[in-house]
């Protein structure tokens, strides 16, 4: 969790933009974006034919930019904007270029205050980390991961060169994975979702080894066992070990370092994820069709939905919450097994309170968005609202939103939930 305590968490409403001052004389201006702390708000604006500007708590400065795409605000408040100047790509973070200009830019991840963006360059693909690019490119790279440290970059990439119609030369395998630019020595037919440790140190990957055959990879190693199908793996907090939910025989179970650790019994079972002391493992999974639940050491929750998403753990490992889908197409908030009151027309993903005793989520309804926090609201409804965040000591709750055109922080008492 990013550390708040240097936050302004003094109780009261503080209006931080009139979005009317950037809109002033311009063509059109794009989403809103705001820090995690809500100190600060932004927006691209089209200026002039071609043109953009990066209105910045309702400060333009002199920068114009061909085209300006995919901002987004880092953990720590970083405000990074892919921009085009000359027809190059560039990231800006905080208003700063990175040094070099590439073909194309997309999806910028970030950890541990370090930043990195997907590149083409030349027609070939890798990853840019802190402005330094991969020693070696290819024809094909996909599904970028960053690890803790923030230094250390992944990435599914194609490594023999495949023409027009060589479907058999596919079959036998064109991808690996790639970490910090080098391939791994094992060639795949597909290679997905790399996962790191926690230590930063190794990583893990879905692995396609034939047409029919599915496993999964650790630091160039493939499990011993091949599967119907296989979902993203994850690492056991301080150690090596692996885990992955497997399909065998129609049905998911959940495999550790492929020997079955939890039976194949669920008709789906996926996003795994292990709470930070190790102890608990989570996972989404259905008892049937249309019947999903959140399961926690291979025991189900009792209530299910048609659809679960965005599962969340508490920090102090013993709890979870996640976004439900009722059978009549309203969403919920289920934690820990129980579903919160109320129907609503859109749940946005749950945040915990650092003692792990409230969740709080943005909810739409009629077309309004407001802050629930242990599903009840908390504060005023707005035109549009953003994740909620709550005080180191859990008191207290910031709510961010934008009512007309006045954008504003508050920072409510959470003790009464």
């Amino acid at each position: 969790m990013q550390d708040r305590s240097g936050w302004d968490w003094d109780p009261g409403k503080r209006a931080v933009l009139d979005t009317a001052v950037c809109s002033e004389g311009v063509r059109w201006m794009e989403e809103l974006h705001v820090s995690p702390d809500g100190e600060t708000a932004a927006a691209i604006c089209c200026t002039d034919d071609a043109e953009f500007g990066i209105c910045v708590n309702g400060d333009f400065g002199e920068d114009r930019y061909e085209k300006a795409i995919c901002p987004k605000f880092s953990p720590d408040g970083q405000y990074t904007v892919m921009v085009s100047q000359d027809m190059e790509w560039y990231l800006s973070v905080d208003g700063e270029l990175w040094p070099e200009g590439y073909g194309f830019l997309w999806n910028t991840l970030f950890r541990d205050g370090n930043v990195a963006v997907s590149v083409q360059q030349d027609m070939q693909y890798g990853m840019c980390v802190n402005g330094e690019l991969w020693e070696n490119l290819y024809d094909n790279a996909n599904n970028f991961a960053l690890a803790p440290d923030g230094k250390t970059s992944a990435a599914a990439v194609q490594v023999i060169s495949l023409g027009q119609a060589e479907v058999f030369k596919f079959q036998s395998g064109i991808f690996s994975l790639a970490v910090n630019s080098e391939p791994w020595d094992e060639i795949f037919v597909n290679v997905y979702t790399p996962v790191f440790s926690d230590d930063s140190a190794s990583v893990a990957c879905q692995v396609r080894r034939s047409l029919y055959d599915y496993t999964i990879a650790v630091d160039g190693k493939v499990w011993n066992k091949n599967y119907n199908c296989v979902w993203e793996p994850v690492f056991k907090p301080g150690t090596k070990d692996v885990f992955a939910p497997v399909r065998i025989a129609g049905k998911w179970g959940m495999a550790c370092n492929a020997q079955l650790a939890w039976p194949n019994k669920w008709t789906q079972l996926w996003q795994p994820q292990f709470s930070k002391d190790g102890k608990n493992l989570y996972a989404i999974g259905a008892n049937g069709f249309g019947k999903f639940t959140v399961v926690k050491n291979n025991a189900p929750w009792a209530v299910d939905f048609p659809v679960i998403t965005d599962l969340v753990l508490c920090p102090c490992g013993e709890g979870a919450a996640a976004i439900a889908k009722k059978t009549n197409g309203q969403y919920t908030m289920v934690v820990n097994g129980k579903a919160w009151e109320g129907d609503y027309d859109m749940i946005f993903p749950a945040v915990f309170s650092p003692d792990g005793e409230k969740v709080g989520c943005v909810a739409e309804k009629n077309g309004k968005y407001s802050i629930l926090v242990n599903g009840k609201p908390c504060g005023e409804s707005y035109d549009r609202a953003f994740t909620p965040a709550f005080s180191p000591d859990s008191t207290k709750v910031l709510v961010k939103g934008v009512s007309g055109t006045e954008y504003s922080r508050s920072v409510l008492d959470a003790t009464g939930f």
